[in-house]
């Protein structure tokens, strides 16, 4: 209250309406119920001077009083977020966007709610109140927000969190300890296996946790232990009791086979009654190898087969399925893998007597106080499981051999294909499918962390099966010849007839393999696309060096897909239509194409790829090219503007005038003005510069027919007073055609308009009465060079 009188004797003398609206508000605890029921003069004049708390329980009372909070919303974040949102435009909802906003600021402890007088309200809790409104959230560093949610006083706000939030995000993580990985676990297992996330991105991790990372790609994908094992301060999940009672109710027969089994794990661990990391302690404890040293002793698979391994299979193949066990039934085949490790050799007995004075009672207890299961158990596992053994039974008789492309050889990433389908087809080593299966997310994205060999593999097993998957985002993780085990994973995805991938984007700094050679691996794995995109910026001096048993994809036939939209990005690879052409042809749906950066070889390239497009794809609508030296394909060029397939076309730092005449530019004009279908044209960073703008004002002269809606002209060194003669003509136009155009948007990104601040706001100002205008405030300063080639 006294902020509040403080606040308002900052602002000077008040009216009596005002200030009875502040008596009120500082007495909303009793007269809430009263207030709500004002007239909506009335209730106008209070919503400003409620606390965040009453504002956000005034809305359905304002909603009835035809009133909106928006406007004071966007106030409250100017005046404490004291920020510009990104695409600050786009935004819908600003209540929606202050408390998400508001509640991961004071998640990561950022905000000082004693800041603001509005944030002040002994009955405002600003986790719990603003949790519902929270559908994406960014956890970061050391998981301090994890430890937070899981806290038991914040246990109604992650029900509330599993409820809205949709969109988890992690950025810049850190190595953690147990502690934090256990409220990791907790906070996954309530947000994704029984709440409502669809969509997982990791941004910007160097140098990966490798255990962290596989378990949030094992329990994003759905996969974990058991219910039981999530004990939430001592208690059980009491979502998972119901999984739980479902299994209590299976045959006599299965339960007496699964006791019987039960008992023999037992007899292994008896004595064990000590930590739930007790395994993890006592490979720790070896010759003083960490986790770095037991993961890579425990998730690398042996590199080539041997007389040892096969003994592992023989082993692994007479012990029956544990769904449990980070053994699988075996623990011959953890020393045996120690011991293809050259480095930890001779840790190899101590490790299996360790392994195996702590194998733990595997019959869960129910029990309130059961011990939590090792999270090491099953994330070693999941990475160690090579993916062709998680194929269903009837994999290996779908025309996999070893001849396959997908399938490994010596020197690939993937080594021990053949070996691993034998382990697959026994039943001794630990399956993804005899794991507790929960909700997965539809959408994953991995930007800039670094997948090792192991961690492809983990993700490989798990894309296998993980048929909720809808989306996929692979960028700049450094993946090298890795991919095929990424495409091997598709692969067997896409065998499963409720498969909803859809979208897969992979990006990184240097490609494996060719980009068409890459493209037409990813068709050949995965039919069933709508969205792919490649994407690469340097190209591998090794690129060629691809391992033996591994036949070029070009040699393969493409089935046909139903891909709906194609990017790539060469890095200045020559684009041969003999290569595109085979694709283009087995995608008669395509509608979207984008090619970047690709070198034309010949002048009839272009020329061969248009007739490709018009042969094998009339469903095509979008066409863009970035990047790719168009100046001396002008015949092209005029011919893709009069395609009356095409509503949409980009040519995007193509350099189109380069060596072009007046004429040139006139047939172009005149072309658009013709055709009647092109909705969108974007022509970027082409020079066009004044006099070419204003000339293109005539596409929308009286005797055009354009439908033209959409015009980009950024980065095309244009200046105010271009811009001013541009927007005079364009209404000079408008009016002839008594107003009936049908353009409504206008780019100018990064041009000279700070030239002439004046005569740029007058330009902007005729043109925004017109259409819709975004552009920025950009220093020209930084583009003299180009302005200099351009006089």
């Amino acid at each position: 209250a006294a902020a509040l009188r403080g606040a308002m004797a900052a602002e000077g003398p008040r009216s009596l309406f005002a200030l009875s609206a502040a008596a009120v508000s500082r007495s909303m605890g009793a007269l809430e119920r009263d207030v709500w029921a004002l007239p909506g003069h009335l209730l106008r004049g209070l919503l400003p001077l409620l606390t965040v708390f009453r504002l956000e329980r005034a809305e359905g009372a304002a909603r009835r009083a035809g009133l909106s909070t928006q406007p004071i919303w966007r106030k409250l974040w100017d005046d404490v977020m004291k920020t510009r949102p990104p695409n600050s435009e786009n935004i819908t909802c600003w209540r929606k966007k202050f408390l998400e906003t508001f509640f991961s600021n004071v998640l990561h402890g950022v905000l000082d709610i004693s800041s603001d007088w509005r944030l002040n309200d002994h009955h405002f809790s600003p986790l719990l109140h603003s949790s519902p409104h929270v559908s994406q959230l960014t956890l970061c560093n050391m998981l301090q927000g994890a430890v937070e949610l899981t806290a038991e006083h914040n246990q109604k706000v992650l029900e509330n969190l599993a409820g809205s939030l949709r969109i988890l995000k992690f950025q810049h993580l850190l190595s953690s300890d147990q502690s934090i990985r256990r409220s990791l676990v907790l906070l996954l297992h309530r947000l994704i296996h029984h709440g409502s996330v669809s969509q997982v991105s990791m941004y910007s991790w160097p140098v990966p946790d490798t255990v962290l990372l596989v378990l949030i790609l094992s329990m994003s994908a759905g996969f974990w232990r058991s219910g039981n094992a999530l004990a939430y301060h001592s208690s059980p999940c009491g979502l998972c009791r119901e999984d739980d009672k479902a299994q209590s109710q299976e045959s006599a027969p299965e339960r007496a086979e699964r006791g019987r089994y039960d008992e023999r794990e037992c007899s292994d661990g008896e004595n064990q009654k000590g930590s739930p990391w007790a395994l993890e302690e006592a490979a720790a404890k070896v010759d003083g190898y960490g986790a770095d040293a037991r993961l890579n002793a425990v998730l690398s698979g042996p590199r080539s087969p041997s007389l040892r391994n096969q003994a592992c299979e023989e082993a692994s193949s007479k012990v029956p399925y544990d769904h449990t066990s980070i053994q699988g039934g075996s623990s011959h085949c953890i020393s045996d893998q120690v011991s293809c490790h050259p480095v930890l050799r001779k840790t190899r007995r101590r490790l299996k007597s360790a392994v195996g004075k702590k194998r733990r009672c595997l019959r869960r207890s129910r029990g309130p106080h059961t011990d939590p299961e090792d999270l090491y158990d099953f994330v070693f596992t999941v990475a160690r499981e090579d993916n062709s053994g998680l194929l269903y039974k009837n994999s290996t008789t779908e025309g996999e051999n070893t001849e396959n492309w997908t399938s490994s050889s010596p020197g690939s990433p993937c080594t021990g294909h053949a070996g691993c389908k034998k382990r697959g087809a026994s039943t001794g080593i630990f399956s993804l499918k005899a794991a507790h299966r929960f909700r997965s997310v539809s959408t994953l994205e991995l930007f800039s962390i670094p997948l090792t060999g192991e961690t492809c593999r983990t993700l490989s097993n798990l894309l296998s099966s993980w048929v909720s998957l809808e989306n996929l985002v692979l960028s700049y993780n450094g993946l090298g010849a890795n991919i095929f085990c990424i495409l091997s994973g598709l692969r067997a995805l896409s065998r499963h007839s409720d498969c909803h991938l859809r979208v897969v984007r992979v990006s990184d700094v240097f490609s494996h393999m060719p980009c068409m050679e890459l493209v037409r691996c990813i068709l050949n794995a995965f039919p069933q696309l709508h969205t792919l995109s490649v994407s690469f910026d340097l190209k591998n001096q090794l690129e060629g060096n691809r391992p033996e048993g591994n036949p070029s994809c070009s040699e393969v036939e493409i089935p046909e897909s139903c891909l709906e939209q194609l990017e790539i990005r060469f890095p200045r690879e020559p684009l041969h239509t003999a290569f595109l052409l085979p694709v283009l042809k087995a995608s008669r749906c395509l509608q979207q194409l984008s090619l970047d950066s690709a070198t034309l070889p010949c002048s009839q390239e272009l020329g061969l790829l248009l007739e490709a497009l018009k042969e094998c794809n009339p469903n095509l609508n979008k066409l863009s090219f970035h990047d790719v030296n168009l100046a001396e394909h002008q015949k092209e060029v005029l011919l893709l503007l009069q395609d009356p397939g095409l509503q949409e076309i980009t040519f995007s730092f193509c350099r189109l005038f380069e060596s072009s005449t007046t004429e040139f530019l006139s047939e172009i004009i005149n072309t658009v003005k013709r055709n009647s279908s092109l909705k969108s044209l974007k022509l970027p960073g082409n020079r066009l510069g004044n006099h070419r703008l204003v000339a293109l004002a005539d596409i929308f002269s009286e005797d055009s027919s354009s439908s033209l809606c959409q015009l980009d002209v950024s980065s095309n060194c244009i200046k105010p007073d271009g811009l001013l003669e541009f927007s005079k003509k364009l209404e000079s136009h408008i009016q002839q055609r008594g107003g009936q155009i049908q353009f409504t948007h206008l780019r100018l990104f990064q041009n000279w308009l700070d030239q002439d601040a004046e005569t740029a706001q007058e330009a902007l100002r005729r043109l925004k009465a017109v259409c819709s205008v975004v552009n920025d405030s950009w220093d020209s300063s930084q583009a003299f060079a180009d302005y200099i080639s351009v006089m």
